[in-house]
């Protein structure tokens, strides 16, 4: 059986959220997610690059915890690295607006 080539964001985003549904998983997404672009505004704002270093170890830490010990799935950064970030920055707004609830109903 061959995997499915997503061929937009728009066709991707649904696989994501069916990948992300544990509400642990989702909370760890959300602060790594929201630690990295605190990184990155402090580099921004302090002049000093050396914070951009922890942009990817939280962002990626916090996100592959929830996968391996909450999801118990693979993260689609490995298959859909463009599109997986994309999309962890979608799924960070949706939770912060409340667009997509932290607890996915089953």
């Amino acid at each position: 059986m061959t995997e499915k080539r997503y061929k937009s964001l728009k066709e991707f985003y649904p696989f994501y959220l069916s990948e992300h549904s544990n509400l642990t998983s989702r909370i760890l997404h959300f602060i790594g997610s929201l630690l990295a672009v605190l990184l990155l505004f402090t580099a921004v704002l302090f002049h000093d690059l050396r914070f951009m270093i922890g942009i990817p170890i939280v962002g990626y830490g916090f996100a592959w915890v929830g996968h391996f010990f909450f999801e118990k799935n693979k993260p689609a950064t490995f298959q859909y690295p463009a599109y997986s970030l994309a999309c962890d920055f979608i799924l960070f707004w949706d939770l912060l607006t409340g667009s997509q609830p932290f607890k996915v109903k089953k």
